[in-house]
């Protein structure tokens, strides 16, 4: 077994446990696979020890690993900030966009997926830190976001995305997860049309575990799985 495969194991072993340990099915957290400045043939390795799904973040350095990779059946999210400008490509290398944080963004995404004859999947990003070095509407108008693309025909709202305040320790991430999970239930309660709050987005290599405890259903790993960056 190859050392990606390795890690791989013992990520989905730390996954199930997680789950299992706070009363939830292991088959409820997908792990998706962040895929920054990760070589093609590193993908290949991944998916050929049974990953589906890789997260990128930037649009250029996606089209091309997607083309090369276009013989196997991989699904690609796009995790990182996106420009309307760049709508167009999103719509056509994409499953899932997790990071949509403004009605303008969403505006562009629902015109280029109707020229595409689609409906784009799409999680509302939400900044619960309130860093202006993120990305993400602030907690107060994502559901005012929600109820706004909801009306858009061409995009299907799945869920919120975070990417919280950087901190060493888990605990300390624990309260912004929580507020993303409990964000998600207020918005589900209302019963929007077009809207399925099924997903949750957050938790990294260092925190996903604290992120499942409190509901995430799909967790973006890098480094534990491709080792670190160069």
């Amino acid at each position: 077994m190859n050392a990606i495969a390795e890690n791989i194991k013992q990520i989905r072993q730390r996954i199930k446990k997680a789950a299992l340990d706070c009363g939830r099915s292991p088959q409820d957290v997908g792990l998706v696979a962040v895929t920054k400045t990760v070589s093609p043939e590193k993908i290949r390795k991944a998916a050929e020890a049974g990953l589906d799904c890789f997260g990128e973040n930037y649009i250029q350095e996606a089209d091309k690993k997607i083309k090369d990779l276009s013989d196997t059946r991989i699904s690609w999210h796009f995790i990182g900030h996106l420009q309307s400008n760049k709508a167009k490509y999103a719509v056509r290398l994409f499953d899932l966009i997790h990071s949509v944080d403004s009605l303008k963004l969403a505006k562009e995404l629902n015109r280029q997926a109707a020229r595409h004859g689609r409906v784009q999947k799409i999680l509302i990003q939400v900044n619960l830190g309130g860093e202006q070095t993120k990305s993400g509407a602030e907690k107060q108008a994502a559901e005012e976001l929600v109820y706004d693309v909801a009306g858009l025909e061409n995009l299907s709202v799945r869920g919120l995305m975070t990417l919280p305040p950087f901190f060493d320790a888990p605990e300390k991430v624990r309260p912004y997860f929580r507020q993303l999970g409990a964000l998600r239930r207020e918005i589900a309660a209302k019963n929007i049309a077009n809207v399925e709050m099924a997903e949750l987005s957050m938790g990294m290599t260092g925190d996903f575990e604290t992120a499942i405890e409190e509901g995430a259903t799909l967790v973006r790993i890098g480094t534990a799985i491709f080792g670190e960056r160069s």
